[in-house]
């Protein structure tokens, strides 16, 4: 068990671990239950009623966030010829092919999400082992690899988030900043379910969504009523 500070202890102090709350309740005790002088990034964490150790039960997509998440996102792209000028017209931060690989495996990493065209990856493939482990690298799954560079840059500036179900058959995801005030990381998070509720697999067997929980960054978690999810999502 670690350890928890003064500042921690003191906000869950009235916080009841047994309530279920609705969702606008939930996000705002989360929020009033911050306590770092940074704005702090509000999370949700989803319990699902899969298995991911078998392949037709793994859950993974992409959605971009309504409100966006609160933060500059740097995006690199990985393109060659008249690519690289799309990229660059849609907002990309930094743009290249050959000498760009070679700069990434010299350790530079100023960037927060990479995109590349199909005709590239097998060139991004040698610093797969720099990208992957980061979440950094691009597949098309995610819509990452892709010659619709515009679309691609655009969505993930404006706060596209890509997740998968863990071993453990949970999904934690980022909705937003404190500052966002409840309204608007509920909005977030309505777009967010919606789509895990969209993707759940056909074998998936009895309840789905089967726990909530909305924590900050250095906050105590706040747990949702699941009854409440179809509500959210209308």
């Amino acid at each position: 068990m670690p350890k928890r500070g003064k500042k921690y202890l003191e906000k869950i102090k009235n916080l009841d671990s047994s309530a279920r709350l609705d969702f606008t309740s939930a996000v705002q005790m989360a929020i009033d239950a911050s306590y770092a002088k940074f704005d702090e990034t509000v999370d949700v964490a989803v319990s699902l009623g899969v298995d991911p150790r078998h392949a037709d039960q793994m859950v993974r997509g992409t959605v971009v966030l309504p409100n966006g998440l609160g933060k500059e996102i740097r995006v690199v792209v990985f393109a060659k010829g008249e690519k690289e000028k799309e990229a660059l017209d849609a907002g990309a931060d930094h743009v290249g092919n050959d000498e760009l690989i070679e700069k990434i495996k010299g350790g530079w990493l100023d960037f927060d999400k990479a995109v590349a065209t199909p005709d590239m990856m097998g060139s991004v493939g040698k610093i797969g082992r720099v990208l992957g482990p980061r979440g950094m690298m691009p597949n098309a799954k995610t819509g990452t690899v892709t010659f619709d560079l515009e679309r691609a840059v655009k969505e993930l500036k404006a706060g596209k988030i890509d997740f998968r179900v863990e071993k453990a058959g949970i999904v934690h995801a980022p909705m937003g900043k404190v500052s966002f005030g409840a309204e608007k990381i509920v909005q977030n998070m309505a777009a967010f379910i919606e789509t895990l509720v969209r993707l759940k697999p056909s074998s998936s067997k009895g309840a789905y969504v089967r726990g909530i929980a909305i924590s900050t960054t250095m906050g105590p978690g706040v747990k949702v009523d699941t009854t409440l999810v179809k509500d959210l999502i209308r």
